[in-house]
């Protein structure tokens, strides 16, 4: 069975029947929750590697007082 494009795509932007600006609104609001997932995951990994590097030396991240 072939499966069509409805399968993979979550929601067909010429068929909700907003218009073309609130088509371009969506496509805008998605790519800067993207940005930002991606910032996040970084800021993450910064966190997780600083973590496991005070570990080893016995460090506590933020201690520097």
């Amino acid at each position: 069975m072939i499966a069509d494009s409805s399968d993979t795509d979550p929601k067909p932007a010429s068929t909700s029947g907003k218009g073309a600006e609130a088509d371009r609104r969506e496509a805008e609001r998605r790519e800067r929750m993207a940005a930002a997932l991606r910032e996040n995951l970084k800021r993450r990994k910064a966190q997780a590697r600083a973590k496991a590097v005070a570990a080893k030396t016995g460090d506590e991240p933020g201690s520097d007082a």
